[in-house]
């Protein structure tokens, strides 16, 4: 089990007293152990002595010195009164052959068996005392005194010693050694919590903030009292910690774009490790893979045979590149990641839609059409803007020289009394006429003026004031003047574009003149009445969805790739101008359109638009 910093300061501090109470407690008890040996020596050595001095007092000469020995009382009594000494086990009368001259019990004649000497172990190494008072059944040892008369010696006056007897009251001696010794460990346990308490809550501190700087969190700081090592770490750390606030607000706004990037991307990409596993799709890619694929290996997202499967293998295996290889409408390429030691760390499949590159040529060309028009339109407008100028003013003096004629001729009329009514009423209705042509001339160039002015309007590039735009109230303003078209062609309509609705990021007058051509076709196309329906909702990746529906008409499928080309249009005075600036307004916004028609039964529009921030 892995412990923590506390537990091991704990364990530690309980080891180093536990180690101190072991060594001091070993040198006590070697200590009393050697004081026991001293004082069982002592008790001996006096118990020997008093024998030998009876002894020496009742031993005679003669064939047998040991005799008055048997039978002295006094002496029988010191040697049952040795029964009760502390530890004292034996005590007896050899004579020089060893053999047992008196004891307490009377058994003599016997001998004893060599024991250990008491002196000897008194003298001898710690370890060697406590192995033999500590021995498994116990040990007699033994205390020899010679006895000596005239310098000839009658025997020895020796005492035995039990070390179960001195066990005894060694162990009596050890158990408050003992009681202090766990009081001590006691004491080291708490004190060692105590220190680790007061010593380590820095340390808990700064893995509190490292653990909320794992998380993520940004700002993280660490108040720590200054002065000492772990001041000097809380600062470092906060250093630390706004550095890598500053690093990651940096990262997650690169994070952000790059992602914006790749998921706007017309290809369809994906990344795999190593081990063929799912790191990461695109939307574009995450529809031709099953749902939650993220993490999954190579062979359960795609089936054998697959074209996708197929290559990303190879590139693992090969660690090569692969492809273009084209399926269908589509193109498929792998590229081989390497790290800096030149390991491939990740396999990138990258898909690119070709139906997708013609319809970007197909804009290209558009545009280079557009820069043609633009340069047409503005030679247009230098050379036929004057002339129409110079028309209406001529016209405007036509229409003057006719009025003023037509009272002349009326003031001669007056003077003249011989001159019909006939005559008069004849010159009028000629006035009259000629007054009217030259207003129908007036319309037709007035007309023509529109024409042109929808072209510069259509070539010249416009400075987009781009502002948050509510669909709720564009088109609160865009019906309201669309109302008398509507109810002139019967059509009812449904608004469904909510004030809650997100705001547009757009140029209002724009929008409002590109919705409102939207507008003014759908109600056009249903002649005998219809339904034309509105609706504004959130789209996907940060866009405003807006759809113009209608019941009319619809659009003839050989049409539909045309709607959007200046001049193209089916109406019988339409100048083809309408379609093409809506779709140059939403480009202009950096946003998209698309048709869906059904002859018969409507049309439908789908436009998107950047929301606004906020």
């Amino acid at each position: 089990m892995r412990l923590g910093i506390r537990a091991k300061q704990i364990a530690g501090v309980t080891a180093i007293v536990g180690v101190a109470v072991v060594v001091l407690s070993s040198l006590y008890v070697t200590r009393l152990a050697r004081v026991v040996l001293r004082e069982s020596e002592s008790r001996a050595r006096l118990l020997a002595r008093a024998i030998e001095h009876r002894t020496r007092e009742i031993i005679v000469e003669g064939p047998d010195p040991y005799t008055a020995v048997r039978t002295d009382p006094g002496l029988f009594a010191i040697l049952q009164s040795s029964l009760y000494g502390e530890g004292v086990a034996d005590a007896a009368i050899l004579d020089t052959n060893g053999v047992v001259v008196a004891n307490w019990d009377q058994k003599v004649g016997g001998t004893i068996k060599s024991r250990t000497n008491l002196s000897a172990l008194a003298d001898a190494p710690p370890l060697q005392q406590l192995r033999v008072i500590y021995s498994r059944d116990g040990e007699f040892l033994e205390f020899r005194l010679p006895i000596r008369i005239s310098d000839r010696d009658y025997g020895w006056s020796t005492v035995v010693v039990s070390t179960l007897l001195m066990r005894k009251e060694l162990i009596e001696a050890v158990k408050p050694a003992l009681y202090i010794a766990a009081g001590a460990l006691v004491v080291g346990v708490f004190v060692a919590a105590l220190l680790a308490q007061l010593l380590l809550r820095p340390i808990h501190v700064i893995r509190s903030g490292l653990t909320r700087l794992g998380q993520g969190e940004f700002g993280v700081t660490l108040d720590l009292p200054p002065g000492d090592e772990f001041g000097e770490l809380g600062s470092f750390f906060n250093t630390v910690s706004q550095q890598l606030s500053a690093d990651r607000t940096l990262l997650a706004g690169q994070k952000a774009n790059l992602q914006a990037t790749v998921e706007h991307l017309e290809d369809a990409v994906a990344l795999f490790n190593p081990q063929g596993e799912l790191l990461f799709s695109n939307p574009a890619m995450q529809q031709s893979l099953p749902p939650d694929s993220i993490g999954r290996a190579l062979q359960a997202l795609l089936p054998v045979g697959s074209p996708y499967r197929t290559l990303v293998e190879e590139t693992l295996a090969t660690r090569a590149s692969r492809g273009p290889v084209q399926e269908g409408d589509r193109l498929l390429l792998t590229h081989a990641i390497s790290g800096v030691d030149g390991e491939l760390v990740g396999v990138l499949l990258v898909e690119r839609n070709v139906e997708y590159l013609a319809r970007m040529q197909s804009t290209l060309a558009y545009s280079r059409k557009l820069v043609a028009l633009g340069r047409l339109t503005a030679g247009i407008a230098h050379e036929v803007k004057n002339p129409l100028n110079a028309m209406m003013i001529h016209l405007e003096l036509l229409r003057t020289k006719i009025a003023r004629r037509g009272t002349v001729a009326a003031v001669a009329g007056v003077g003249r009394a011989d001159l019909s009514a006939d005559i008069r009423l004849g010159s009028a209705r000629t006035k009259e006429d000629e007054l009217q042509h030259v207003e129908i001339i007036e319309k037709e160039i007035r007309r023509l003026d529109e024409v042109v002015q929808g072209f510069l309007k259509f070539s010249r590039p416009e400075d987009l004031r781009l502002q948050p735009v509510r669909a709720h109230d564009l088109f609160a303003e865009i019906l309201s003047v669309l109302a008398p078209e509507a109810q002139k062609n019967g059509v009812r309509i449904i608004q469904e574009c909510a004030a809650s609705a997100p705001a547009i990021n757009g140029d209002a007058a724009m929008l409002r003149q590109a919705f409102l051509n939207l507008a003014l076709n759908a109600c056009q196309s249903m002649p005998n009445g219809g339904t034309l329906r509105v609706v504004c909702s959130a789209g996907s990746l940060g866009r405003v969805e807006i759809r113009i529906e209608d019941s009319g008409v619809g659009i003839p499928p050989e049409h539909l790739p045309k709607i959007f080309d200046l001049y193209f249009t089916t109406k019988d005075h339409g100048t083809g101008v309408g379609l093409s600036m809506v779709y140059r307004i939403v480009q202009l916004h950096d946003g998209e359109v698309e048709v869906q028609s059904t002859p018969g039964r409507g049309t439908t529009f789908k436009v998107l638009l950047p929301r606004a921030n906020g």
